[in-house]
């Protein structure tokens, strides 16, 4: 089946030339990825996520601002006993300008972060209590619909993501939110992050329907500061409602909690502290690092507190390659911990020129 897929979209991105009312640009996007997480602790175990994802598209303007996109996208986990972990088709219709623009099919997701930083490589740039980074390694495909937004005062990602249908097997599951960021004055912004994960659908009743959500505020500042090359300081209020049933009311659990980011960049080194205190914070997809509820499924006691540091070097040895390696210091409690990651981005355009 996936080798069918596989020779579809050659042959898709073979044919559509003929309908172009502009340029067809074949382009590849690929992300080498290693992260090894040290951790043993009651909220989070270590892990090691080895491989490689891409995707090859044709593009097809079809008239001012009207593209259609078309492809296959491939994750290969090192060591599977599968060649490929997942195979998919990249069907994409996008409308509008780089200031506004909607996507129908699959979605934007995993996109390059200034600055790099494995805190900030994450599915549409949300926090990572809110949705765990790794995420962006093992489950960068997604589709659904999507509206980009990126003027010189506002930017924002909203989203629809459809991940199962509901069978007999299982409910439906899709998550959906938005995050972006307003400019206030000067260096000042106001930052708005939303963001559920649902379980449901009428076909098939299969185990309960379940909804976690989680809100953030924030404030950012990215004032001059010397003998760095930039500077961000953020300052978010979280709060998470956690509904594993929705006919018990009794298990759904309300938290809140506050987080504190502080990174600079000097030389292509990024450097970043994280503080977190949270109390009865629960949210489906979260790094469990920052969350309340152990993996027993019994909360902590008080208030959760979760520190980290992280020191990263972005190397871009040519034009369409980004390296990015970094390490990080984990405080879990009263448990100091370690991980380390080395990732390197691919990203090149083949224009095929002005069909006849």
């Amino acid at each position: 089946m996936r080798r069918l897929v596989f020779l579809a979209m050659l042959a898709l991105a073979a044919a559509v030339p003929a309908a172009a009312a502009g340029p067809v640009t074949i382009s590849a996007d690929g992300l080498f990825y290693g992260d090894n997480t040290e951790f043993f602790n009651r909220y989070r175990e270590g892990e090691t996520i080895f491989g490689v994802w891409g995707r090859v598209t044709a593009s097809v303007p079809l008239g001012p601002n009207v593209e259609v996109r078309g492809g296959v996208f491939g994750n290969e986990r090192f060591g599977s006993e599968r060649s490929f972990e997942l195979v998919r088709p990249v069907l994409q219709l996008r409308v509008g300008s780089e200031r506004s623009r909607f996507v129908f099919g699959t979605l934007d997701t995993v996109r390059p972060v200034p600055g790099g930083g494995p805190d900030r490589l994450t599915l549409h740039g949300l926090l990572p209590p809110i949705q765990i980074e790794t995420l962006a390694l093992t489950r960068p495909h997604e589709a659904g619909v999507q509206w980009l937004v990126a003027s010189g005062r506002v930017t924002n990602d909203l989203w629809l993501n459809w991940q199962k249908l509901n069978t007999p097997e299982h409910r439906e599951v899709l998550d959906a939110g938005t995050a972006g960021r307003v400019r206030v004055h000067g260096p000042f912004s106001a930052a708005l992050q939303v963001h559920v994960v649902h379980h449901g659908g009428q076909l098939y009743d299969v185990g309960p329907v379940s909804d976690s959500w989680a809100f953030a505020l924030g404030a950012v500042a990215t004032p001059r500061v010397p003998f760095v090359d930039s500077f961000e300081a953020e300052l978010y209020g979280l709060a998470s409602k956690d509904k594993p049933n929705r006919e018990l009311g009794s298990e759904t659990t309300s938290g809140r909690a506050v987080m504190l980011r502080v990174s600079a960049t000097k030389l292509g080194f990024r450097t970043h502290l994280i503080v977190w205190n949270g109390r009865d914070f629960a949210k489906e997809e979260g790094d469990a690092n920052y969350l309340s509820r152990g993996g027993d499924g019994v909360f902590h006691p008080g208030t959760r507190h979760y520190a980290e540091l992280g020191l990263a070097k972005v190397l871009r040895p040519v034009e369409g390659v980004v390296v990015d390696a970094s390490a990080r210091l984990h405080k879990v409690e009263s448990k100091i911990e370690y991980s380390y990651r080395l990732v390197a981005r691919v990203d090149f355009d083949l224009p095929l020129g002005r069909p006849r």
